[in-house]
């Protein structure tokens, strides 16, 4: 069973900086694993934001993110970060921590059928 936990969200002003982290319990980093963070905005479907390889040495970002949004891992610890400065109103969403199992160091999935675990959330609120 391969739990995720998110934390860290809250509401913040525009500019500002969040840190979400994101708790594995289970194999999920045991095993190869390709983590990634996707975010929910009110009315709008589930979208992916940031993902890291099992070795940390592949990350991708969405386009919207990239230079603001930074995503780090600790297999040690078990943990998945992700840093977010820079911080606008759109970046207003519940995000969620996600995992898939791979056997490739290096792999990075971008999208959401390719995740079959989950976190339940954590709301970030931008104002203006």
């Amino acid at each position: 069973q391969v739990l995720l936990v998110e934390s860290g969200g809250g509401l913040v002003q525009a500019g500002g900086s969040l840190r979400l982290a994101c708790a594995s319990s289970g194999s999920t980093f045991t095993l190869h694993s390709t983590m990634a963070w996707f975010r929910q905005a009110p009315g709008k479907n589930r979208e992916f934001v940031a993902a890291i390889s099992w070795s940390g040495s592949k990350v991708a970002y969405v386009d919207s993110v990239k230079g603001r949004f930074t995503i780090s891992r600790d297999n040690a610890k078990g943990t998945a970060d992700l840093q977010m400065n820079s911080l606008k109103p759109e970046d207003t969403a519940v995000y969620y921590c996600a995992a898939a199992i791979t056997r490739d160091r290096t792999l990075v999935f971008l999208t959401l059928k390719e995740y079959p675990y989950w976190g339940k959330g954590t709301l970030v609120t931008v104002s203006s």
